[in-house]
């Protein structure tokens, strides 16, 4: 199954007339560490994207890259074990997302419907950046406009220091 790209990334942002444009870097921006350095921005302001199984129920969570997510939490959420919830492969993320690891934007997926969590440490930064469908592409978004355009459910899945 072919990798979905940016320019789907951009479609769905223009669907929903956002307004926003996609920014590349000639650096990766894969990573949270990555991405912050790319945009010059706080670590905890880079969104961080997961694709989990939670027993078979696909999720994407949306945490910050200063931030490690609890698989106790998305358990507790879906009722199971913590052993029935596990980081999805690459060729899973491929099927269900449409993008690679490093690459998984908050919208614009595959799977229609997919369960999205947001986590409220995200709510620390009025601007947030998200990944954008490749290794070096990302793009800038108010994080309410973030939780507008995902649909998505806040809620606390980081770890507790």
């Amino acid at each position: 199954m072919q990798p979905l790209t940016p320019e789907d990334v951009q479609a769905a942002l223009d669907a929903q007339n956002t307004g926003i444009q996609i920014q590349y870097f000639e650096q990766s921006t894969a990573t949270s560490e990555e991405a912050a350095a790319a945009a010059n921005t706080a670590l905890g302001s880079i969104v961080k994207s997961i694709v989990f199984i939670a027993d078979t129920q696909p999720v994407l969570v949306l945490t910050s890259g200063d931030q490690r997510i609890d698989d106790r939490k998305i358990a507790s959420h879906y009722n199971i074990g913590r052993k029935k919830v596990r980081i999805a492969t690459a060729d899973e993320c491929i099927t269900i997302v449409g993008y690679a690891p490093g690459g998984v934007p908050p919208l614009g997926h595959r799977t229609p419907n997919l369960p999205i969590f947001i986590d409220r440490m995200l709510s620390r930064y009025d601007r947030v950046y998200a990944a954008a469908g490749a290794p070096n592409a990302i793009f800038p978004i108010p994080y309410q406009q973030l939780i507008e355009i995902t649909g998505g459910t806040v809620m606390d899945v980081v770890k507790d220091s």
